[in-house]
């Protein structure tokens, strides 16, 4: 045992009851600080707080990680809606550009039908060599080229 241990147990003198019931409490019970205990018991607290945030920054990363999964997936479902709705949309706009059927619409809701060959008439733009309807109906005129001003007619 210790010596303070010791003088703790042991009966004490009267002197000894008298002295230390003039004492206040705070100094009776003083003790030394330690300061390599308080020094190691601060470090384990600061360890223990950055294991604790590491953990919590691994969890909420792997939160974000799993929220982000089911975004994708449904960013992904949603793209191939799309995708079969492009080419839903394409196949529909061929058969509404198809010839046939304009032509089919135009004789039934319009009453249109086939012009007759002699109304048909072709620019010459068209037609190879001036040789149209348009270019027998009209005579071709032939432009004449402009005097300019300041030359003077002699």
């Amino acid at each position: 045992m210790s010596a303070r241990v010791a003088a703790r147990s042991a009966p004490q003198s009267a002197w000894g009851r008298e002295h230390r019931a003039r004492q206040p409490e705070a100094v009776r019970r003083h003790r030394q600080k330690d300061r390599r205990r308080l020094r190691s018991m601060a470090t384990a607290v600061v360890g223990a707080g950055l294991a604790v945030v590491l953990i919590l920054g691994v969890v909420g990363l792997r939160v974000q990680q799993v929220r982000l999964s089911y975004r994708l997936d449904a960013l992904r479902g949603s793209r191939v809606e799309a995708e079969e709705l492009n080419r839903r949309l394409r196949v529909e706009m061929a058969t509404l550009k198809s010839l046939s059927r304009i032509e089919g619409k135009a004789r039934t809701e319009l009453g249109m039908v086939a012009p007759a060959r002699d109304q048909v008439r072709l620019a010459r733009e068209f037609v190879p060599a001036g040789r149209g309807a348009a270019a027998v109906d009209r005579p071709s005129v032939v432009a004449e080229r402009p005097v300019p001003r300041d030359v003077g007619v002699r």
